[in-house]
C-alpha cells in the first residue's frame, strides 16, 4: 500500500469518526438511508402496474385497510404504492439536479476565482443576472417550454440555482489563491490548469460536499413546487401527489392519507440533507467545532 493510498484511508477514517459525533447528522444519515433503500428495492417488491389508473383495484378515496395501508387516491391506486415509486423520481430529480447545480456553479466559481480582469467581471455579471431572476419562475418558464420529462426538470432546476453555488466558490478561490504555497506554484511555471485543478479545487471539494446537501434539499422541494404548479416529470413522484389531492379536493373531502404521506416524505428527506449538510459544514469546518 502506497503512503499516499494510507493517507487518504486515514483521512476517510478520521472523516467518519468526527462526523459521528454530530448526532444531528447521524440522525439525518439514517432517514435517508431509509429513503435510498426504499427507492432502490421498491422495483423488486412492487409492480408498477398498479400505477395505471385503468388498473386500479381500489375503491376511489377509500381511507387506509389491510388492503391499502395508506389508502387509495380518486382512481383507486395505492397510496403507499404511488409514495414508493414517487420517492425514484423525486430522489433521482433531486440529486441530478443538484450535481449539475454545482458542477457549473462550481466551474464558473473557480475560473472566476481564478482568471481576474473582464472574464471575472462578465462571469459575474451572468451570476448576478441568475441570483437576481426569481429561480421557481424561470424554472416554471423553462419547463413549459422545453416540455415535461424528467431530464427537463432536471435541467430546469439546475441551471437555474448554481448562482449562489458558484459566489461561494469564487471567494473561497480568491482565498486559496492568496496563500503563498500557491504563489510559489506559479512562479516554478505552473499554469492555469494546474493551479486550478491541484490546488484550488481539492480546497473548496469540502465545501462544495456541505453545499451540495443542502442543494439536493432545495432541489427536491423545487420538483415539488414544479410538480404541484402542473411542470411535473410525468411520472408519479410526491409534488405530483400533493397536485393530485389538491385537483381533488382531499382536503375539503377529509382524505388526510392523500396528503399526509407525500408531504410528510418531502418534509422528512428535506430535513435529513439540511442535517446532514450542517454536520458536514461543522466537520469539515474546524472553526465551527463546538458551535453546532
Amino acid at each position: 500500500m502506497s503512503d499516499a493510498t494510507a493517507r487518504r484511508r486515514e483521512g476517510r477514517a478520521r472523516f467518519w469518526r468526527e462526523y459521528r459525533t454530530q448526532r444531528s447528522g447521524m440522525y439525518g444519515v439514517a432517514i435517508l438511508v431509509v429513503a435510498v433503500l426504499a427507492a432502490l428495492v421498491t422495483p423488486l417488491v412492487t409492480d408498477p402496474s398498479g400505477l395505471d389508473v385503468t388498473r386500479a383495484t381500489g375503491e376511489k378515496m377509500a381511507p387506509p385497510s389491510l388492503g391499502f395501508p395508506l389508502g387509495t387516491d380518486e382512481s383507486g391506486r395505492s397510496i403507499l404504492l404511488m409514495v414508493l415509486w414517487g420517492s425514484r423520481v423525486s430522489l433521482l430529480i433531486g440529486f441530478l439536479s443538484a450535481l449539475l447545480s454545482m458542477v457549473i456553479g462550481t466551474v464558473v466559481g473557480i475560473v472566476a476565482g481564478h482568471f481576474r480582469g473582464w472574464p471575472s467581471a462578465v462571469l459575474m455579471r451572468i451570476t448576478d443576472w441568475f441570483l437576481v431572476l426569481p429561480s421557481l419562475v424561470l424554472a416554471l418558464v423553462l419547463a413549459a417550454i422545453l416540455g415535461g420529462g424528467t431530464s427537463t426538470i432536471v435541467l430546469a432546476i439546475g441551471v437555474t440555482s448554481w448562482a449562489g453555488t458558484a459566489r461561494l466558490i469564487r471567494a473561497q478561490t480568491l482565498t486559496v489563491e492568496a496563500r503563498p504555497y500557491v504563489e510559489r506554484s506559479r512562479v516554478l511555471g505552473a499554469g492555469h490548469w494546474h493551479v486550478m485543478t491541484r490546488h484550488v479545487l481539492p480546497n473548496v471539494a469540502p465545501l462544495v460536499l456541505a453545499n451540495t446537501t443542502l442543494t439536493v434539499a432545495t432541489a427536491i422541494v423545487t420538483e415539488s413546487t414544479l410538480a404541484f404548479l402542473g411542470a411535473d416529470a410525468g411520472q408519479a413522484s410526491w409534488g405530483s401527489m400533493l397536485r393530485g389531492s389538491y385537483d381533488w379536493g382531499a382536503v375539503t373531502s377529509g382524505a388526510w392519507w392523500y396528503v399526509l404521506p407525500p408531504g410528510l416524505c418531502i418534509v422528512a428527506v428535506v430535513l435529513a440533507f439540511t442535517l446532514c449538510g450542517r454536520a458536514l459544514e461543522v466537520v469539515l469546518n474546524p472553526r465551527l467545532r463546538g458551535v453546532s
